[in-house]
């Protein structure tokens, strides 16, 4: 409803200029080839198969377009993916995938949710093949989105995600936990595992705040003025070179 008071161009096609979803997507598409196997961490049921938008909706799907798309998450409901080729139940470390299987490893807001960075970064390194990439989108913990997160009790995240975000499922709500959530954090990270990279906060339109006309002018306000280190996500791409 405020989108297109504040961004009319979401008026043609129903996504705004800034759509982080869209940018996103958009690079990820970009480094990918019809050979390409692709491991999609934390893949869950693919509810975005459900995307209103056309565009968007076409970027999210990569089954199809590359030679296998492999899921894995800690959720058993997410083997009933219709938008991967192959599913694995994570239950513990290592992650059930070879070394050196994949090309890209893509994890859509997932980060927030890993509570050993350095294991989950050790199996990045394991199944991607050399030059493969690493994809990542995460919430900023710095970020009033990520402040408000972590002052909220994790058993109270449904209640108020439900009201910031009517399409947000509680099945599809899990524990947080922040703790490679920054953007010099995640760098020290990706230089440790041997990973050239790019790692930048992105802003798009103040979604979380559609509850309220105050609230989503605030976070138009936010997101044209906040710097690069309070943005609300955590854009990462990065290249692995094993011989580092």
């Amino acid at each position: 409803m405020y989108k297109q008071i504040y961004y009319p161009e979401s008026s043609f096609g129903g996504f705004t200029d800034l759509d982080g979803t869209i940018a996103f997507y958009n690079r990820v598409n970009a480094l990918l080839g019809p050979d390409a196997v692709v491991l999609n961490v934390g893949c869950g049921r693919g509810a975005y198969g459900d995307d209103p938008v056309p565009l968007r909706r076409q970027l999210l799907i990569l089954k199809g377009k590359v030679k296998k798309v492999i899921g894995i998450d800690v959720d058993p409901a997410a083997r009933d993916n219709p938008f991967v080729d192959e599913f694995h139940l994570v239950t513990n470390e290592p992650w059930p995938v070879a070394d050196a299987a994949v090309d890209l490893i893509l994890g859509d807001f997932v980060m927030e949710h890993i509570a050993a960075p350095e294991a989950f970064f050790a199996q990045c390194r394991r199944v991607l093949q050399d030059g493969g990439y690493l994809c990542l989108r995460t919430a900023n913990r710095w970020s009033y989105v990520g402040l408000i997160s972590r002052l909220i009790p994790n058993k109270f995240h449904r209640r108020v995600l439900a009201r910031a975000k009517a399409d947000i499922k509680a099945e599809d709500v899990f524990p947080t936990y922040y703790r490679a959530n920054s953007i010099r954090k995640l760098r020290n990270l990706l230089d440790e595992y041997g990973f050239h990279h790019a790692v930048y906060g992105y802003e798009a339109e103040p979604s979380y705040l559609s509850f309220s006309r105050l609230a989503y002018f605030l976070g138009v306000l936010h997101q044209k003025l906040a710097p690069g280190f309070l943005r609300t996500a955590i854009f990462v791409f990065a290249r692995l070179d094993k011989a580092q």
